[in-house]
């Protein structure tokens, strides 16, 4: 990795590429906390997709900082980004029982292409 990168990865952390997938949400938590949430589909290796008959993995983000709340509001279903976040495990209450999921909680996020011009 570039030394001169404004950003160092850290031993927890992932970047990837994907099209936005449907609109970002903002929600209120109970602590008062506001988060966005949006999904990315982001397509397999070629080697991945040898092994499987998925193409694709739908990635839960999350944005938890003012500027990345703002940043991804503006995003649209379609629009191409990268991001770079933490790994994160959550565990949900649901009428199955209790379930989790790994989401990623952003650290960056930009616009690659708008979804008029990724198509």
């Amino acid at each position: 990795m570039d030394e001169t990168a404004n950003h160092q990865l850290s031993d927890n952390e992932v970047r990837l590429r994907g099209r936005v997938s449907g609109s970002p949400e903002t929600r209120s938590l109970p602590s008062g906390d506001e988060l966005v949430s949006l999904r990315i589909v982001v397509p397999r290796s070629a080697a991945a997709r040898k092994r499987s008959k998925v193409s694709v993995d739908t990635i839960e983000l999350t944005a938890w900082t003012s500027a990345l709340r703002r940043k991804t509001s503006r995003l649209a279903e379609g629009d191409v980004v990268e991001v770079t976040g933490e790994l994160r495990r959550r565990f949900v209450r649901g009428g199955a029982g209790v379930m989790s999921f790994v989401g990623v909680d952003l650290l960056t996020c930009d616009r690659v292409r708008e979804a008029s011009a990724a198509r």
